[in-house]
């Protein structure tokens, strides 16, 4: 399917891309605030691209029709995974990459970044993405499917540089789930970024001033 999608430029001539996935219940327009707090003017102009999900039933909130990139199942995230419905986001995310570099952005200057849901996506479908991207950000989620991903994984990003945030008190996601992500990667090679704040299922000040001093390093 095609994905609906916001579109935020701080130019008429963009430079680069930054694809924003929601979390659970959300859409694209949670993180048009985040975007404008961004300042990535040393890099030149920049696109944002924030894609509604697709509406769906989740089973954690008794089966209510919602924005999901894929069904919970229970609690316990990492059992049970909709795999389906994972890897069909995958697909449609992958066409939204498809679709920046047909406007003339390289791989290498498109950043894939997600929350909640939305980070178990951008991590997902990055790593096995088959050209080289500027690099994946992944705050307040974790690792689907990670049993699959050193198999799975693009030799393109063998070394694709990735930013990790996670809240200690997070009750959504908790930091376990992070921190196994975050060890995963390690193992196969990756040299994540890692963070940990001091607040719930959010986003942190903090948070956003490393992750803009990251995002002017990946795309300079």
């Amino acid at each position: 399917m095609t994905l609906e999608t916001i579109e935020v430029q701080t130019s008429d001539s963009p430079r680069a891309t930054i694809i924003v996935l929601h979390g659970l219940g959300a859409d694209g327009h949670d993180f048009e605030p985040i975007c404008d707090e961004l300042d990535l003017a040393a890099v030149g102009g920049v696109r944002f691209v924030l894609p509604h999900a697709p509406v769906r039933p989740v089973t954690i909130n008794g089966g209510y029709a919602m924005r999901a990139w894929y069904d919970i199942r229970g609690t316990a995230i990492d059992r049970q995974e909709d795999e389906a419905g994972l890897r069909a986001s995958q697909q449609d995310i992958n066409a939204l990459i498809a679709q920046e570099v047909a406007r003339g952005i390289p791989a290498s200057r498109i950043v894939l970044m997600g929350f909640s849901q939305g980070c178990a996506m951008a991590l997902l479908t990055g790593l096995r993405h088959t050209e080289r991207l500027a690099g994946l950000v992944g705050l307040s989620g974790y690792l689907p499917l990670l049993s699959t991903t050193e198999a799975e994984r693009s030799e393109a990003n063998a070394d694709v540089p990735i930013f990790l945030a996670h809240g200690r008190q997070d009750p959504v996601v908790p930091i376990n789930r992070a921190e196994a992500a975050r060890d995963e990667l390690q193992r196969l090679g990756y040299k994540p970024q890692w963070q940990a704040y001091d607040m719930q299922h959010a986003v942190h000040p903090q948070e956003i001033t490393a992750l803009n001093r990251w995002l002017l390093g990946v795309l300079n």
